[in-house]
């Protein structure tokens, strides 16, 4: 073999450890979410690329899944450690509620944000402390909360939406900053901050310890029942900041519109991403990928005129199928 076929052949090795050190460093899994992301584009950018691919509707798609991304990747570490919180759209309900009922009651945004975040981390905390120590299952614990926690926001409110007149609060909803709405600024720091806490800290890796095995986490000297309930009021938190910024996009706090079904979507972002639902697996990317994918699809079928009852079809099925392929995927490793 001369000098040419060995550097070509050392070139092409080179170039398989680096396509397979950028599989590893991805996974598998995020590859397959980043070409079904791909794929919908160029099926949505093929339907209606003059006005999919315009800057004003990729803003659109970013200010959509905001809310979605915060309350995708609090489910993610709920789920990694085991749980499940079905009540979080309706704590997002309540939160912009009190938000808003905050501000017009003292004209203090601060104090509007405040309420949010405290009212959201005592809904977690109800949750947390029902399913730890009431020993009741998590499905139905979170369940019953988010009728609960939707007729109390009704009750505030007297079923009314709440304006919110501030604009200093307001800019937080549809400000921007160095050319990019100021939501999407608060989802990537705030994505980043969990990305850093559920894989680069200790307490972190506690979580997945505790849904991989709890059994073995206890041995491990993990304090189970603190790191549940703290772990469904960190949920109970998101929720709050996720209400905040609903209220701040919308200009009101309302009890329901807004927020009925983001527990669904939250789920299936989750899921999507990777997470196995017996815990123990996922991660913030796969999250995030999951929310771009969800945000893609609402924004194409809107763009494409797919009648609402289809479009919900569209989203249970993406949930059923998130499932269908993780338990393929658990019960494969």
């Amino acid at each position: 073999m001369n000098s040419l076929e060995l550097r070509a052949s050392k070139a092409q090795t080179d170039a398989r450890g680096a396509s397979t050190r950028l599989v590893e460093r991805l996974g598998v899994h995020n590859i397959s979410l980043l070409v079904a992301l791909a794929i919908l584009i160029i099926i949505f950018g093929s339907l209606r690329g003059d006005v999919f691919f315009s800057s004003r509707n990729l803003l659109n798609i970013g200010l959509g899944v905001t809310i979605l991304g915060v309350l995708a990747m609090s489910q993610t570490v709920v789920i990694v450690a085991g749980g499940l919180d079905i009540a979080v759209g309706a704590t997002v309900g309540l939160t912009t509620v009190s938000t808003a009922m905050a501000i017009q009651a003292t004209g203090s945004p601060a104090a509007g944000i405040v309420a949010g975040l405290v009212l959201g981390g005592l809904a977690g905390l109800v949750n947390g402390l029902i399913i730890t120590y009431g020993r009741v299952n998590a499905v139905i614990a979170t369940l019953g909360t988010m009728a609960i926690f939707r007729g109390i926001a009704f009750i505030m409110s007297d079923g009314q939406s709440i304006a919110i007149f501030s604009d200093t609060f307001r800019f937080i909803g549809i400000g921007r900053i160095l050319g990019l709405p100021l939501l999407v600024w608060i989802l990537v720091l705030t994505a980043i901050a969990f990305h850093l806490f559920l894989a680069r800290s200790i307490v972190g890796r506690n979580i997945y310890a505790l849904g991989g095995n709890p059994v073995v986490a206890r041995f491990s000297g993990i304090n189970i029942n603190r790191y549940r309930v703290g772990i469904y009021i960190m949920s109970g938190v998101a929720a709050g900041l996720a209400g905040i910024l609903l209220a701040a996009r919308t200009g009101s706090g309302q009890p329901v519109s807004g927020s009925q079904g983001l527990e669904l979507e939250a789920i299936t972002a989750a899921v999507l991403g990777g997470c196995a639902l017996q815990g123990g697996k996922g991660t913030i990317v796969g999250a995030l990928l999951g929310v771009a994918i969800i945000g893609v699809l609402n924004n194409g079928m809107i763009l494409t005129s797919v009648p609402t009852f289809y479009q919900l079809l569209a989203k249970g099925s993406l949930l059923i199928l998130a499932v269908v392929i993780a338990e393929y995927h658990l019960n494969r490793t």
